[in-house]
């Protein structure tokens, strides 16, 4: 007997009650999503979104997303989740963004923000936690950021990565792994990946943590090297117990600690186990390049010089499968039909525009202007 089939949909319901999802927004119920978004009120010229679908989709409801409808205006709207830690688990963010208005200088990126954030008052001053996505202007700009901040600095991805260009929706992938490994993907292709400590120019952050304990207590390594490393040996010649107190070098910190399988534990100078070195106040730990306590909300804060830009799809989530299958369940499902339809689209405006023009020849044969009816056109003599 055949194992019972499971529907595609109920596998992707199963996964997403497996996956933490801290938020997703498809706006699949119209203008409710004014009761999420707060657009910010910190400067009355602000553009303002609507949502649409756009001139051309590939499904008019599922394709609907945030639009910018102004042109050179800033924008900053955001909207608000529960509050969580990225402490020891991937974090995924991912959305569609479709410039159909042809990008000429603008911004196509997001910002999450810790829970604090002042909604009404967000702008370009608003402390974030990331930034990604594309940035278009001209042709000297058209990068991916991918901008971390680390201590209360920002610090951004030296790799240079390019965005798309073109009219159509395009889905951004950043996963950020706690074993400080990442990977930016564009339509579900990787288009960067590598080492965030070493991605990041972050090795600049990091003390040498060259002192060690017994520095710390005013000897020198070296000294300790020469007088008291040696098995067996007793006090320095010079020493004075009645200034310098007794000694007691017992045999275990003496020894050799044992290991197995040729590991060395962390601390151990020469052949003598003195204890592990402590590091400085302040070292960069590696736990501080992938978490993010107190996420707690993700905007839009950015500049457009011509509006008409789709945001769309928005999720984060600590599982890249889920995210995967999200990728595929939205974008995947229209990018097809949504191309189709401005290749129809453009089929019909160069048909009608040849139209027209086959219109207009035959008033330009009989001394008309096809595009001023009633002056004289290319083909009138002037009468002497």
């Amino acid at each position: 007997m055949a194992p019972p089939r499971v529907a595609l949909g109920a596998l992707f319901v199963l996964r997403a009650a497996l996956a933490a999802v801290y938020f997703q927004e498809q706006f699949l119920d119209g203008e409710h999503w004014r009761n999420r978004w707060v657009p910010s009120t910190n400067d009355s010229g602000f553009g303002h979104f609507r949502l649409s679908s756009g001139k051309f989709y590939g499904h008019i409801e599922k394709d609907k997303g945030l639009q910018t409808t102004q042109d050179s205006r800033f924008y900053a709207i955001s909207a608000r989740f529960p509050p969580f830690s990225s402490r020891g688990r991937p974090l995924v963010l991912q959305y569609t963004v479709k410039h159909e208005q042809k990008m000429d200088c603008g911004g196509g990126y997001v910002k999450v923000f810790p829970a604090g954030l002042d909604q009404r008052q967000l702008n370009n001053k608003s402390p974030y936690y990331i930034m990604f996505g594309p940035d278009i202007c001209g042709f000297d700009i058209t990068k991916v950021h991918v901008i971390l901040q680390f201590k209360n600095q920002y610090h951004e991805n030296k790799k240079s990565i390019r965005c798309k260009v073109d009219g159509y929706t395009h889905l951004y992938t950043l996963v950020l792994r706690p074993d400080l490994s990442y990977e930016v993907r564009i339509d579900g292709q990787v288009a960067e990946s590598g080492d965030i400590e070493y991605d990041w120019n972050l090795e600049s952050l990091k003390s040498s943590a060259k002192k060690t304990g017994t520095e710390q207590q005013g000897w020198e390594q070296k000294d300790w090297d020469k007088q008291f490393l040696e098995a067996g040996a007793g006090a320095p010649s010079d020493w004075n117990s009645k200034l310098d107190g007794d000694v007691d070098l017992q045999a275990p910190l003496l020894q050799k600690p044992p290991y197995q399988d040729g590991l060395k534990p962390e601390g151990i100078d020469s052949n003598v186990w003195l204890h592990r070195k402590p590091k400085d106040a302040n070292y960069l730990a590696e736990s501080d390049l992938t978490e993010f306590d107190d996420i707690g909300a993700i905007g839009l804060e950015l500049w457009q010089v011509r509006s008409g830009t789709i945001f769309d799809n928005f999720l984060i989530t600590d599982d890249e499968e889920y995210a995967q299958k999200f990728g595929k369940a939205t974008w995947g499902e229209t990018k097809g039909p949504e191309k189709e339809m401005d290749e129809i689209q453009g089929k019909e405006e160069m048909k009608l525009a040849r139209e027209q023009d086959e219109a207009e020849l035959p008033r330009a044969r009989h001394g008309q202007s096809p595009r001023f009816p009633g002056f004289p056109g290319f083909g009138h003599k002037k009468e002497l």
